[in-house]
């Protein structure tokens, strides 16, 4: 593992792709005129937002568009390329984690990437990746 990517810039990263994320759904829900308020639309906008983080990263060499665009890509701990299986357990099984234990999981998340040396989160260690700035 080397060159991983810090808090400050994996955060920006994940705002800039939350963004790109609201303005999708915001398009779409206009474009459709959709209900917001419906349950099968906020099923498919949380949808939406699973398949992106998991499939983008698998097809693009662990770039999301914000992480491409600050220029860091999640990658496996010995530098391989992500797998479906592994974004899997990133996003969905942490993800469940971070539910169950009300939030308190993400807040030692946070200071996990702020602290540790190798800038790993909770996510990154049950997941086997790390958030590097190295070029495919």
């Amino acid at each position: 593992m080397s060159n991983p990517g810090g808090f400050w810039i994996r955060l920006v990263g994940f705002l800039l792709d939350a963004i790109l994320i609201g303005a999708v759904v915001s398009l779409t829900v206009f474009l459709f005129a959709l209900d917001t308020s419906n349950q099968t639309v906020q099923t498919g906008e949380s949808i939406f937002t699973i398949m992106y983080f998991v499939l983008v990263p698998v097809l693009w060499s662990g770039y999301t568009f914000g992480k491409r665009m600050v220029r860091v890509r999640i990658v496996k701990k010995d530098n391989s390329s992500v797998t479906i299986g592994t974004m899997l357990l990133r996003y969905v099984v942490t993800g469940l984690i971070y539910g169950i234990s009300f939030g308190i999981a993400f807040v030692v998340s946070v200071f996990m990437v702020a602290l540790r040396k190798d800038k790993r989160a909770l996510h990154d260690l049950i997941a086997g990746t790390y958030v590097t700035y190295n070029k495919p």
